[in-house]
């Protein structure tokens, strides 16, 4: 069983001073592919090289399967870790880079020859064995560091932001050849990453993470739709989320979000959760693809119709990036290749209030 369970999981620097890593606790299953995400020092690399063994731990407990690895010396883990920068020695050819390990566990020279072929021929790298690293990409480089983990045919395979250094298109190819590889393994992967497509495209499920401690845990789907707070909508999605300041309003029994320079009606399915914030602050949330031109849509009630000025036009293939004023705050819809507005024109836009989201302006938790 190559299951994991982490608790209380904390990490202290430089005499207790820094948390990078703040009572974590997470239960990664058989075989799942776990994504930890978030910015740049939220911890999530610091909890991967303590699962590793790479790191010591403050205080917390590792258990892979029945077995506590606190205490277990990082080669007796059987785990294979994927770095950022690759860490291929520039002296040995791709075969003796990924034979190393093997060679240094003394296994018979036949099966170092059978597992690095047959790794070789799944990364489709088998033409590179006699080459150096210098002689080959950014791409091919990273499949001979994941061939390299794949030859010793481990229970956990761990990726540290493993394809941050290549260009877009290559980050895309590689996304598909993690994906190939961990169907056809069938073990247990915990990826990090700080980008969220990534995160949002391989998981099972994504762990958010923020001053090393989990804001959310959850399917990529749950995550984007019914974010645990503020941080994680904004954190989680391309274009971010738009976020309006803004009162609930209460009239004649309905509910209504008021920024002040427009007012849109709520749906009626959320007058119990947003009762108690009647005449306060609230922060709005709504994401671009939920906010439509008028003149592309049917059926429009002024209860959710909002007039701007659409001050940019982004056009991106397949979408275009509506840059839009209220005259108080700015947003941004994300609308279909041919609908080009005037720019510096009024327009009026929909909001689709079936799919916005509030947060309390103090807890930055959601509220609806």
């Amino acid at each position: 069983m190559a299951s994991i369970r982490i608790e209380n999981l904390t990490k202290v620097y430089k005499g207790g001073t820094v948390k990078a890593v703040d009572n974590v606790n997470l239960e990664i299953k058989d075989k799942e592919f776990i994504v930890l995400v978030g910015p740049s020092g939220c911890g999530k690399s610091t909890t991967l090289r303590m699962i590793a063994g790479l790191e010591d731990i403050s205080s917390g407990k590792i258990w892979i399967g029945d077995r506590l690895i606190n205490d277990v010396p990082a080669k007796d883990r059987d785990i294979a870790m994927v770095f950022q920068n690759y860490a291929l020695y520039p002296h040995m050819t791709v075969f003796e880079n990924m034979a190393f390990a093997l060679k240094l566990r003394h296994y018979p020279k036949a099966e170092i020859e059978k597992r690095v072929h047959e790794a070789a021929e799944i990364l489709n790298i088998h033409k590179y064995l006699t080459r150096r690293p210098r002689q080959l990409s950014g791409g091919e480089r990273q499949r001979v560091a994941l061939g390299r983990a794949i030859v010793r045919k481990p229970k956990i395979f761990l990726f540290d932001e493993p394809l941050s250094n290549l260009d877009a298109k290559m980050r895309v190819t590689m996304r598909t050849e993690i994906h190939k590889l961990r169907m056809r393994l069938q073990t247990t992967f915990i990826y990090v990453t700080h980008d969220q497509t990534e995160a949002m495209t391989m998981g099972d499920r994504i762990v958010v993470m923020k001053s090393g401690v989990i804001h959310q845990c959850a399917e990529p789907m749950t995550i984007y739709d019914k974010p645990a707070n503020k941080f994680v909508a904004s954190f989680i999605g391309t274009p971010p989320i738009n976020l309006i300041q803004g009162t609930i309003l209460k009239k004649d029994k309905k509910y209504y979000f008021d920024e002040g320079k427009f007012r849109v009606k709520l749906a009626d399915e959320m007058g119990n959760s947003i009762a108690p914030y009647a005449g306060k602050e609230v922060v709005f949330g709504i994401r671009s693809e939920d906010i439509y031109d008028k003149l592309f849509v049917s059926e429009a009630s002024a209860d959710n119709t909002v007039r701007v000025t659409c001050e940019v036009v982004e056009p991106l293939g397949s979408d275009v990036y509506l840059y839009l004023n209220s005259g108080k705050s700015n947003f941004m819809a994300r609308v279909g290749a041919h609908n080009r507005p005037e720019v510096n024109r009024d327009m009026e836009v929909v909001f689709d209030m079936r799919k916005v989201h509030f947060f309390d302006p103090a807890t930055e938790t959601t509220i609806t």
